[in-house]
């Protein structure tokens, strides 16, 4: 089998995945958006940190800073090969994400996305909405059965 096949092959047995979700612009749906995000990566067979933080944060700031009474926001993630995807739609695309300053009492949030994720920034519309995204590259979890007792030791396991 040539390279060219077996890149295919490997594309084919990535399915991608997607979950999406609207939910009213209240702290309880932030909470419950965390809670939804990580039974979908339990689902998937993912591991839950840091994108449970990321979610956290992200619908946090929705219903907070991108809160329009009556007007949902949405989670979607989305699995495609190695990498998920996180966005948080909300419909306040007039007020886009700022990172903290030294004395700012708002951002820092942005700063612990900033951190966990591989990359992340922020889409603007259709009118009126923002989608703000982060991606997280899935790194496989050691098998401890390919080690022997002093590589699972060293390996944390």
């Amino acid at each position: 089998m040539n390279q060219e096949t077996t890149e295919a092959k490997a594309q084919l047995d990535c399915p991608i995945r997607n979950f999406s979700v609207s939910l009213s612009p209240t702290p309880r749906a932030a909470r419950l958006a965390r809670l939804l995000a990580v039974e979908q990566l339990r689902s998937w067979g993912l591991p839950l940190n840091p994108a449970e933080h990321i979610v956290a944060e992200l619908a946090a700031n929705a219903v907070t800073h991108g809160r329009v009474p009556g007007r949902d926001f949405r989670l979607t993630l989305y699995v495609v090969g190695d990498t998920l995807r996180i966005e948080v739609t909300d419909t306040r695309g007039d007020r886009l994400p700022r990172r903290a300053t030294p004395d700012g009492e708002s951002g820092r949030g942005l700063l612990l996305v900033d951190t966990l994720a591989d990359r992340w920034g922020v889409a603007e519309g259709p009118t009126p909405r923002k989608t703000v995204w982060a991606e997280l590259r899935l790194r496989p979890e050691p098998d401890p059965s390919r080690f022997g007792a002093a590589d699972a030791l060293s390996q944390g396991t």
